[in-house]
């Protein structure tokens, strides 16, 4: 009996017209043929017209009058928010006098013994170091201030943030809620919310505290879900057939396999909870950042390094013994640990009662280095020689300006010349190319309400600032990111600088920067580049490290070259991580280019800065508002949907 075949019928490949893209394109198109003449019509200037714009400053001024009246007396106040803020206190207070109680050399031998036992003799004596080039800068007292305060803040932070990364990583609709929640903690600057924190709590340690954690969760929250989503189906699905519980599949298959992105959201969460000591300190936090804050009030560079030296000690030390510490996690212990454990526990102990049987709990004054001389003498020979005196290529000075010349202006002038409704179809054509209708309404709609807030013109100021930041960084960034992931060596020297590059408190950057590139939007952008250069580049390390050892295996074994495995495997594997590479850069850029308003980067910057000066909640709030609007848009255009990548929706 003869078998009946059927002949294959040939796909004929799809036209142009057919094109996902394409389609989305033309019905763009309609829109805006029917939909430009009228507004053109309607509105003929092209910025945002007068008449959709809403004045919020009577509102928020009548919120702001009642917090000040109600805050002694209101049960909101007396009963949850009054009880927040003495837990607060009671928490870091006590972590406070438990450091000055076990003295300088008590806290550095306890911190020596955690490191070793975490990571080995190397690391203990690098934190013993640590330690102790704090109290030889003289800052002593003010890093456990800073100590104390940041150990209650990156708890709540860690707490916060995981709570809502295990939410969004384990449902979809979670992820949805929590996505714009998540990008307004993190886009929202600091300066716009100090204001409000501080109507609420009061200048002091919970408005500080509480402002860290807004800043400092988001990271934790974000990795966390990326870790949880992107866990290897194959793995689960051989957990699921063993007849796991939805319980049991978390603890043993997706939290040991989220493990790299725990542990990379544990140490964002704590660089960026560092990076606030200084902006908290204006809220009357205390500690390293007040040091820093009252040296760059009176431009003294060497002060505020002086102060800013022991933060990226205190980063680089929680961020090795956090990593070694999460490493080390399910392996067995070494034999005889406990004993030593032991003996090395009598020594700690032994040395903090020593000291504070001698009274040398504070750090002797005899001992203690000053740099702020020798700094402020090289700041000045920088400025004199680099500044103009570089021959044939010109000094920091003519860059700065060529810069601003021929990118910062033709890019604000360009945004600010077209018309209101040609940027928002030009938002809704990229959100919508890269994901799905709602992704491009959630684009407009965020961008249209800047031009309600009635800040249409310094949010594209801000926004130039921002491309033109973000692009540099993402160039450099994943330049080096993927250097670092193919070279162990190049990772290991590269590690301490984004270290000290990550951690630097964010006003330090700008003096160097002023002295270097003088004053406006130039070195706003230059500090935006360098703060938030290392999280691109750890990200996008971390990502392509990630990427299936067999994918590549198999790639080598078809004759595949280095560039070419790069090229076809790794960057379309790590792509995720690639996205929030992107993210975390517009997110860090868009914080510091606000801060760069008090270096004449102006705009929505300077607003947010004057808001929280004068006291004006109308200004900075306001300000805020659109800073989160330009933060959402610019997530939006550039992190494609699930949907879109599933479905090709």
């Amino acid at each position: 009996m003869a078998t009946l075949t059927a002949t294959p019928r040939k796909k004929t490949p799809p036209g142009i017209s057919t094109h996902p893209a394409v389609r989305k394109l033309l019905v763009l198109a309609a829109l805006a043929a029917v939909l430009t003449p009228l507004a053109a019509a309607r509105w003929a200037t092209g910025t945002w017209p007068g008449e959709l714009t809403v004045d919020l400053s009577t509102p928020l001024a009548t919120a702001s009058d009642w917090i000040i009246d109600n805050r002694d007396t209101h049960p909101l106040f007396l009963h949850f928010l009054g009880h927040v803020s003495n837990a607060v206190v009671i928490a870091v207070r006590a972590v406070y006098l438990a450091l000055l109680a076990v003295g300088w050399a008590g806290v550095t031998a306890v911190s020596a013994l955690i490191a070793w036992r975490t990571a080995g003799i190397r690391l203990a004596l690098g934190t013993a170091a640590a330690f102790l080039t704090c109290g030889l800068l003289g800052m002593w007292v003010p890093t456990m201030q800073t100590l104390a305060l940041m150990a209650v803040a990156v708890a709540a932070s860690v707490a916060v943030g995981a709570l809502l990364g295990l939410a969004a990583g384990l449902s979809d609709r979670m992820h949805r809620i929590l996505r714009p929640v998540l990008d307004t903690m993190q886009v929202l600057p600091a300066f716009a919310y100090l204001l409000p924190v501080v109507l609420v709590f009061g200048i002091g340690v919970p408005a500080a505290v509480l402002a860290t954690v807004v800043y400092a969760a988001p990271p934790m929250a974000r990795l966390t879900a990326l870790g949880l989503r992107s866990a290897d189906k194959e793995v689960l699905e051989a957990v699921d057939s063993l007849g796991a519980t939805a319980r049991q599949r978390l603890l043993t298959a997706r939290l040991p396999l989220a493990r790299g992105e725990l542990l990379l959201g544990l140490n964002q969460t704590i660089m960026m909870a560092l990076s606030m000591a200084v902006i908290a300190s204006v809220i009357g936090a205390g500690g390293l950042g007040d040091r820093v804050y009252q040296a760059l009030a009176s431009v003294d560079v060497g002060a505020a390094l002086a102060a800013g030296v022991p933060i990226v000690l205190l980063a680089v030390v929680l961020d090795r013994v956090t990593g070694a510490a999460g490493a080390r996690l399910g392996q067995a212990p070494p034999p005889n640990s406990r004993a030593l454990w032991a003996y090395a526990g009598i020594a700690a102990v032994a040395v903090a009662a020593a000291g504070r049987l001698a009274d040398r709990l504070e750090w002797p004054d005899g001992w203690v280095v000053g740099i702020a001389e020798p700094v402020n003498r090289a700041v000045e020979w920088m400025t004199d020689h680099l500044y103009s005196g570089v021959p044939v290529v010109g000094g920091t000075a003519d860059w700065a300006g060529r810069f601003t010349t021929w990118v910062l202006d033709p890019l604000r002038d360009g945004l600010q010349w077209l018309p209101w409704w040609s940027v928002l179809l030009i938002v809704a054509a990229l959100a919508w190319l890269i994901g799905t209708w709602r992704t491009a309404l959630t684009a407009v709609l965020a961008m249209a309400a800047i031009g309600v807030l009635g800040v249409w013109k310094p949010s594209l100021d801000t926004l130039s600032q921002v491309l033109a930041a973000v692009a540099v960084t993402l160039v450099i960034g994943f330049a080096t990111g993927i250097a670092a992931a193919r070279s162990d060596r190049f990772e290991r020297l590269l590690r301490p600088v984004l270290d000290v590059f990550q951690t630097m408190p964010q006003f330090v950057y700008l003096i160097p920067v002023v002295a270097l590139f003088g004053v406006g939007r130039a070195p706003a952008v230059a500090a935006a580049v360098v703060y938030a250069l290392p999280a691109v580049v750890r990200i996008t390390a971390q990502g392509l490290r990630q990427v299936d050892p067999a994918a590549l295996e198999s790639a080598r074994s078809l004759g595949a070259t280095s560039t070419q495995q790069l090229r076809q495997v790794q960057l379309p594997l790590a792509r995720p991580a690639l996205l929030l590479a992107v993210n975390q850069g517009v997110v860090l850029v868009l914080a510091v280019v606000i801060i760069g308003g008090l270096v004449g980067g102006g705009a929505l910057g300077y607003d947010v800065v004057f808001g929280l000066a004068q006291g004006d909640l109308a200004t900075g709030l306001v300000a805020g508002a659109a800073i989160v609007c330009l933060g959402l848009m610019l997530d939006r255009v550039t992190q494609p949907t699930e949907r879109r990548t599933a479905k090709g929706a």
